[in-house]
């Protein structure tokens, strides 16, 4: 007997101990596909249930896409789909969880996503939860491929795609790491993947019970230490300097990063030494500004560049001479207010090829600020990082921002401190499509390439103009949740756009109707 051509796809399902029913629907989602060169590779993980094999072996018998293996041990999940890997004979992998649903255009989609793109070595889909009854919610409209935000949470969760060549390549699943092998596989797989591809449909629906990671962070704890292990081993790999803690809230994985002690950051600060009062007394912003990234910025080797208009008092930079010592580096400044030429201005004053530009309205509160904030710079395809701003009452002034309906507005304005947001947003790092210039990093050679902020835009929208031009560098932005500082912005205060300058912005750009980071969310 001939044997048969290698399907496009194979679905790899290890089974153990699902409920019959739930499990008839799985193998039902995949015999209704509309895209039928596939095979479905179910293993059978010693399930307690014989019941659970009459289904696996009636299914089979009934279609000869589908193959059955049975395990004469318990393994665990990783030992188990191992198992499927070996046997698979698709040039795709597509992981389905043996109670989950796919939705009947869930190849075809995939396929085609493949075919606009055959470099792609990973896709995945949006998703939303099934419970019990068979209602459908949390609607989860996933981003673009975005590493950083990766790292923190396995996103791209379901539906995944992999190209089998690649997931031998890297040794498929590692024993060990049950209940977090799919988030270290892919981990493993993107590392070298060619492409990564998006596609922005549910194609899955992700069944929620009460033992389903579906349903709760906390349903399988052994998945969350598996998680940090799988990330650990991810930075080692790449190099990344930065050492690993759980968010407890949200089960993410939070990044603590490392600056080599010599690197040299500059923090450029435009000033004209303004006391502003806060919290019942009178402050003079730069100063205490330049005092907390002394006290909390979590890096010696930090020059602070103040580019000040002529009018400042002397007794402010008096004082500034005396908090900072040999690290101050004054830029007089004899213009009309341009946010832009101050800080181009103090960038070709500093000295240093890692740069920080500050409002002098800011306040540090974590430590470890500048490692966090400057970190992801240094790593490839990184453009630009915003910090985690908050309002003196600690609510959200800045946490990204994002377009909508071809504007441009704050992502989650005002949001308490202890919200984590939609989908864990607002406590991890993760892309974004802009970040305020009150508080960005950056490398010199990519504000270089950049050319700088734009100085035809002197007081509003030259943060968005920034970030849209690093964007176009193909570079990625990063807002990052971990590098937390209050902007003592007025919360009542409503900034006064001239219509030029929404003009110049528009005619530089065009602006998206919808957020590709955060889809449907403002």
């Amino acid at each position: 007997m001939p044997e048969m051509a290698a399907p496009y796809f194979s679905i790899l399902t290890p089974v153990y101990n699902p409920g019959v029913g739930v499990l008839q629907e799985m193998i039902d989602s995949v015999t209704a596909q509309s895209f039928t060169d596939w095979e479905l590779v179910l293993v059978d993980d010693l399930s307690p249930d014989a019941g659970v094999r009459d289904v696996l072996r009636a299914a089979a018998a009934a279609d000869s896409r589908i193959r059955v293996v049975e395990r004469e041990t318990n393994g665990g999940i990783c030992a188990a789909s191992n198992d499927a890997v070996d046997v698979a004979r698709g040039e795709f992998l597509a992981l389905l969880d043996h109670d989950d649903l796919l939705t009947a255009d869930a190849l075809k989609q995939m396929h085609a996503a493949i075919q606009r793109e055959p470099e792609v070595d990973y896709l995945y889909s949006d998703e939303d939860k099934i419970d019990e009854d068979g209602n459908r919610f949390s609607l989860f409209r996933k981003p673009p491929w975005s590493p950083e935000r990766f790292r923190a949470q396995m996103y791209t969760c379901h539906l995944s795609v992999l190209r089998a060549s690649l997931v031998r390549e890297v040794g498929a699943f590692r024993l060990g790491f049950d209940g977090s092998q799919d988030h270290d596989l892919v981990l493993r797989v993107t590392e070298r993947a060619r492409r990564v591809v998006h596609v922005p449909e549910v194609l899955y629906h992700w069944r929620a019970i009460a033992s389903s990671t579906a349903a709760s962070a906390e349903a399988k704890p052994y998945a969350v230490d598996a998680r940090v292990r799988a990330v650990r081993d991810h930075l080692e790999r790449t190099g990344i300097k930065a050492t690993t803690y759980l968010e407890p809230r949200t089960g993410s994985v939070l990044l603590r990063r490392e600056l080599d002690p010599d690197s040299l950051v500059s923090i450029v600060i435009p000033t004209r030494g303004t006391s502003r009062r806060v919290w019942g007394r009178t402050r003079v912003l730069v100063v205490e500004a330049v005092r907390s990234v002394l006290e909390k910025g979590g890096h010696e080797n930090v020059e602070l560049v103040v580019v000040h208009d002529e009018s400042t008092p002397d007794g402010v930079l008096a004082e500034l001479r005396e908090v900072a010592g040999d690290r101050l580096k004054l830029v007089p400044y004899d213009a009309p207010f341009n946010f832009s030429e101050k800080c181009n201005l103090g960038v070709l004053a500093a000295s240093g090829d890692l740069l920080v530009i500050l409002n002098d309205d800011i306040e540090l509160i974590t430590d470890n600020f500048l490692p966090d904030l400057v970190g992801p710079i240094l790593e490839p395809g990184v453009g630009l990082t915003g910090a985690n701003l908050r309002f003196a009452d600690t609510t959200a002034q800045h946490v990204g921002l994002v377009f909508k309906n071809c504007h441009v507005i704050h992502a989650f304005p005002r949001t308490a401190l202890d919200d984590p947001g939609h989908f864990a947003a607002l406590v991890i790092n993760r892309e974004v499509s802009g970040v305020t210039g009150a508080c960005i990093a950056v490398t010199r050679e990519t504000y270089e390439r950049a050319g700088g902020m734009t100085e035809t835009l002197p007081v509003n929208f030259n943060d968005v103009d920034f970030s849209l031009k690093i964007a176009h560098l193909g570079l990625r932005i990063v807002w990052v949740s971990t590098a937390r500082a209050f902007h003592f912005e007025s919360q009542t205060r409503v900034a006064k756009v001239e219509p030029w300058e929404r003009d110049r912005l528009l005619r530089r750009w065009d602006i998206p109707r919808n957020d590709p980071y955060l889809p449907g969310v403002s």
